[in-house]
């Protein structure tokens, strides 16, 4: 469900359909006048006409319709206690409940869906360095959790799911949320993917993964892609789409579980390093000006373990780390930031 528009807009469909949603409220006003009609026309003794005296069926119609809708011309009254006090205890509960029923629909249809509309047209209008998470199963989900616990602000995060119920969960969060699918251009157009800061991929099936990762490199040449793959033969075809970031959950837990063969506390420092409650964490920045002309063994900020340079991996012990340059990146390992 994505209402298109131009551009397209963020939004939350309702779980009722509009035509459903439309057409209950419409029987219940009619089911409600029915009633008013069928005791009005079995009690319609109790009622005087003053034109010509007659109360025939269309008079207990025409009396039924201006007393809900309180016109009250005078030219049919009840003149019966039992008459009035009908008329009194249900049918003016029964012209409250109607008038309820429209104000609501207009409410709902109108002013509602108009405010929606350019309330989520102004956040796409403003987003920019957002996070676009597409696919919020559990692994989708954990990464949001993970990135607003480690401080990212949950409005700048959108999430794209074909799910109603995990896009509520997003919602829950802060996040923006838009139901649809991520493999067209459209969908990733609308939630300003070229903006963006990072993609992360997580749809639950390699092949689609992939075809979000492909569609999105085209729209966002320079877009870092993170993307999960539970196959190892579908690593290099996610690298070939256009991932930066390429992780199997498969792998890394067959190599978790081999480093606790020789001991516990590697897989623990690991599982530390991966998570935000662990006593340290992994950090990846570009260099500041006093470190340039440094080793990576220099760095007061943490313990330097590795630097990027022209996209080439290079370990704190390989002899291009002992002089570090401007526009390298640098992987490090930081203490837990206090309070965090």
């Amino acid at each position: 469900m994505i209402r298109r528009g131009a551009p397209g807009t963020l939004t939350r469909r309702s779980q009722l359909p509009i035509w459903l949603s439309i057409g209950w409220r419409v029987t219940a006003v009619l089911a409600l006048l029915g009633i008013a009609i069928g005791v009005h026309w079995f009690d319609r003794a109790g009622l005087r006409d003053n034109f010509d005296g007659q109360v025939s069926f269309v008079d207990v119609v025409y009396f039924t319709f201006i007393s809900i809708t309180t016109t009250g011309y005078g030219d049919i009254a009840p003149v019966t206690e039992r008459a009035r006090l009908f008329d009194a205890l249900i049918v003016t509960p029964i012209r409250i409940f109607v008038v309820l029923l429209f104000i609501g629909t207009t409410y709902d249809f109108v002013l509602k869906r108009t405010w929606e509309k350019w309330r989520m047209a102004r956040i796409q209008r403003e987003l920019t360095g957002h996070i676009v998470v597409a696919g919020f199963g559990k692994t989708g989900s954990e990464a949001v959790d993970e990135l607003v616990a480690r401080g990212r602000d949950p409005t700048a995060i959108v999430v794209i799911d074909g799910d109603n119920d995990r896009l509520s969960e997003a919602e829950k969060l802060g996040c923006a949320v838009l139901l649809g699918d991520a493999t067209r251009d459209q969908t990733l157009m609308d939630v300003r993917v070229a903006s963006a800061c990072s993609l992360i991929v997580a749809a639950g099936r390699d092949d689609t993964s992939i075809l979000i990762t492909l569609t999105a490199r085209h729209l966002a040449p320079d877009l870092p892609i993170s993307v999960i793959v539970k196959a190892e033969d579908n690593e290099l075809p996610a690298r070939a789409a256009g991932a930066t970031t390429v992780i199997n959950p498969v792998s890394f837990a067959g190599l978790l579980l081999a480093s606790s063969c020789s001991g516990s506390h590697v897989a623990d420092y690991m599982m530390d390093l991966a998570s935000y409650d662990g006593r340290v964490q992994l950090a990846e920045r570009r260099p500041a000006a006093h470190e340039i002309g440094q080793p990576l063994t220099n760095l007061q900020t943490g313990l330097g373990v590795r630097l990027y340079r022209d996209g080439r991996p290079f370990g704190f012990f390989d002899p291009e780390a002992r002089s570090i340059r401007e526009g390298d990146v640098i992987v490090e390992i930081v203490a837990r930031r206090a309070g965090g």
